[in-house]
């Protein structure tokens, strides 16, 4: 999706940094409603109602969804002051680990809670526990940087098959079967993965795990075990390493693939066609997503393996993960707030901007009512 105007894409490029401190207001939306503002994306101030306590609110996470957070910060800044979010990346699995030590007020995860991960988080959610609420959705790009090639098919078995190094040439039978008429060099494959533990290796690898016809014999997980291949820290590192390597491919959130400006390949997944990494594509597979999650928790399960029309299958959700109940009673008022108005219609729209996938009305509704529910 192309970026609304010059000040959205700048706020896209300039989220790639790994780390990003943002100094915003502790504000949130009345309801859902639309608010028609201002050309930026940001809601205007009578539309936005700020939180009656300030103060300093952490956070900490998933890499992917660091330009949404930009996003927000520029609706967010525009109608109230008084309260500091420092947003961290450091990717999901650092994110939840802070989170559980009870060092953030949330964080962002491209992954639901495991059991364990749920039990830990009981000692510093007193009263209660962590839960995952749906934030932002988008898909995972594989993007490439192959020499001489603009457009590109792949499937489940193929992807499972490079990025454990059981495919080595961009000739090899396999590509060139999805890839009828394309020059496809005779060179190696760089493939490249994420180094430290993240949500988005856990959603590309439960596909793999999923779609890959049997060729991808490692769980789903947030650490990598694919053999071979090279690494980068984060979302953007992934993504810059991509770009100033050639014959690579790797898999980033669409809103990095857009903001580096590299190449995203489509996906056959036994569709009449090949399905093009898009917002509307994603929002496709969104909204047929299950919640699985218990109580209040709202983790969903997105069907991989899909055969939709126009479903792109690697989509997934950013959680935000917050205590149920025992939240700091200093920060749960900014808490609150921010994430009722990233939750709705303006929020969600806003970062629709930036290639992000917006959350199906009834799945905002329900995170709506468990953000009111924090206590």
């Amino acid at each position: 999706m192309n970026l609304r105007n010059g000040r959205s894409k700048a706020l896209a490029i300039g989220a790639v940094a790994l780390v990003s401190t943002l100094s915003l207001s502790a504000c949130g939306t009345d309801d859902n409603t639309p608010s028609g503002g201002s050309s930026s994306g940001a809601a205007p101030a009578a539309k936005i109602a700020c939180a009656d306590k300030g103060g300093q609110l952490l956070a900490a996470g998933s890499t992917a969804q660091t330009p949404a957070i930009e996003v927000w910060k520029a609706a967010y800044g525009n109608a109230c002051t008084g309260t500091s979010l420092t947003y961290s990346g450091g990717g999901s699995g650092a994110g939840v680990t802070q989170f559980n030590q009870g060092k953030v007020a949330f964080a962002g995860s491209d992954g639901a809670l495991k059991q364990s991960e749920i039990d830990t988080s009981k000692t510093v959610c007193t009263g209660g526990q962590g839960i995952d609420l749906p934030m932002v959705g988008g898909l995972i790009s594989i993007v490439f940087n192959v020499e001489g090639v603009d457009k590109l098919v792949v499937d489940g078995p193929t992807l499972a098959k490079i990025f454990d190094s059981q495919i080595t040439k961009w000739n090899a039978p396999e590509i060139a079967a999805l890839n009828p008429g394309v020059n496809l060099p005779a060179a190696d494959i760089q493939a490249i993965h994420r180094s430290e533990d993240s949500g988005t290796t856990q959603n590309l690898t439960a596909y793999l795990g999923k779609a890959g016809g049997g060729a991808w014999k490692y769980p789903a997980a947030k650490s990598w075990s694919g053999q071979g291949g090279q690494s980068a820290n984060g979302s953007a590192g992934v993504a810059a390493l991509v770009k100033q390597t050639k014959n690579s491919i790797s898999y980033v959130e669409l809103s990095y693939a857009q903001s580096n400006k590299l190449n995203s390949a489509a996906i056959a997944t036994g569709a009449s066609k090949p399905v093009e990494a898009t917002a509307a594509n994603g929002a496709t597979t969104l909204a047929n997503a299950k919640i699985v999650g218990k109580g209040a928790d709202l983790a969903l399960d997105i069907d991989y393996a899909t055969k939709a029309e126009g479903a792109y299958p690697l989509t997934l959700v950013t959680y935000e993960i917050v205590c149920d109940k025992g939240n700091k009673a200093d920060t749960l008022p900014a808490l609150k707030s921010f994430l009722t108005y990233t939750v709705s219609d303006e929020g969600q729209q806003a970062i629709g901007a930036v290639g992000y996938v917006p959350l199906p009305k009834e799945l905002a509704g329900k995170v709506k009512t468990q953000i009111d529910a924090l206590a």
